[in-house]
């Protein structure tokens, strides 16, 4: 452990969190529990999304408070603009400095109390586009309007100014660092922390320890399994995935896909479009949905190969999960994930919305050639060196204590 004083107070805030799976809120557990378990205290508010969700919870080591407006609906996030508000003030005496993960809208309420207790704020984009407004696109699209023209650029335009006093930016990749940058951020304000795994969780089984856990789950011991984790949503490339498995299983009838993961609350949810194209073509022999899991590990433990088709991203943490099971990977190279993967060294690459390509490559993969298995052990070895959780928790606490010490 590094040299770091203990008792650092702080207050965590992210849209949503358990029991909501995605990479997001995965990200902000693994940090609050590292935090925590460091002696740190760390209270962590996040929106009710459940009414049938406690206001107040437990989750783990971690104390939750969630707040309204309770319910459904992508519209209502934007009232955690005064719920966390008042929540932040509420609670003032009780932390030091506020970490907000997902600053689109928590941001706004974060700064202010910031600016008015003068307590630093640090604020962790978890996607692209939250400082430019990209972001938002999709949802914006439904009204005919767009981040970069009025009258939402001159919301976004003000919402930064707020926003870029911030004590520190983290940019869990480069793509975000640019975002960063090109937002008018100061290099010296903008630290550079990557995401992290859990590489005594996320590790390899034996093949006895493999097969047990394809019992377990009631999948065939005789297939080559193929799997995704990850929100099924759009973004992830998964139609695409669909259509090149059709291709896939024409040469390889042994090979299973296994979708790990479920649409939720995000506007890109796809979930039922990827279903309904499985029945429409009779995949359902070769496709299965796992839905949402707390145990992503042992699906990558019990698979022969892992895919990763994204068309966006700003930070690849399914990749490098699937790295630390050492299990051979294809993914597209997309913004966040260039920064993850090396192309022939511990990834196979192909690219985006190219299904032809990633037939190809998936069957070329599934040989489970001396080639591929080797590209495995290498990404094992990247996933150990620089993504483990107690580097990037020992990263943050530094750069947390020196902005209270400040």
């Amino acid at each position: 452990m590094s040299g770091v004083s203990k008792g650092l107070r702080i207050c965590l805030l992210t849209e949503t969190f358990h029991p909501v799976t995605g990479g997001g809120e995965t990200q902000a557990r693994a940090l609050a529990e590292g935090l925590i378990a460091r002696g740190d205290s760390v209270e962590l508010i996040t929106r009710r999304n459940d009414a049938a969700l406690p206001a107040e919870d437990q989750v783990g080591s971690i104390p939750v408070h969630r707040v309204g407006p309770a319910g459904r609906g992508h519209l209502r996030k934007w009232g955690l603009v005064c719920t966390a508000l008042f929540a932040l003030v509420r609670r003032r005496r009780r932390y030091d400095l506020v970490l907000v993960c997902g600053y689109r809208v928590l941001g706004i309420p974060a700064m202010l109390v910031s600016l008015a207790s003068r307590k630093p704020c640090v604020l962790k984009a978890d996607s692209q586009g939250e400082l430019s407004g990209r972001f938002f696109d999709p949802g914006l699209a439904r009204f005919g309007l767009r981040h970069d023209r009025f009258p939402v650029n001159a919301l976004v335009w003000l919402r930064n100014l707020l926003l870029r006093r911030a004590a520190r930016f983290i940019a869990i990749s480069g793509v975000i660092e640019q975002e960063c940058r090109a937002g008018g951020i100061p290099p010296e304000r903008i630290a550079r922390i990557p995401n992290s795994v859990d590489v005594s969780v996320f590790r390899p089984l034996d093949a006895a320890g493999r097969s047990a856990l394809r019992d377990r789950f009631a999948l065939p011991q005789d297939r080559r399994i193929a799997v995704f984790t990850g929100r099924l949503v759009r973004s992830k490339g998964l139609p695409t995935l669909l259509r090149a498995w059709r291709q896939v299983v024409a040469q390889r009838p042994d090979a299973l896909l296994l979708l790990v993961g479920a649409g939720g609350l995000d506007m890109h949810n796809c979930e039922e479009e990827l279903r309904d194209y499985v029945r429409e073509h009779g995949l359902g022999a070769s496709v299965r949905f796992a839905g949402a899991v707390s145990n992503v590990h042992e699906y990558l433990q019990l698979s022969d190969l892992f895919v990763f088709p994204s068309e966006r991203e700003a930070f690849g943490i399914s990749v490098i999960e699937a790295m630390a099971c050492a299990l051979p990977v294809v993914s597209t190279a997309v913004d966040g994930i260039r920064d993850v993967i090396r192309p022939g060294i511990d990834a196979t690459v192909v690219p985006p919305r190219d299904e032809a390509a990633l037939a190809a490559a998936l069957v070329r993969a599934l040989a489970l050639d001396e080639a591929i298995v080797s590209m495995a052990a290498a990404g094992r070895a990247r996933a150990l060196e620089e993504f483990s959780s107690d580097s990037v928790v020992e990263a943050y606490r530094a750069l947390l204590a020196g902005l209270v010490r400040e």
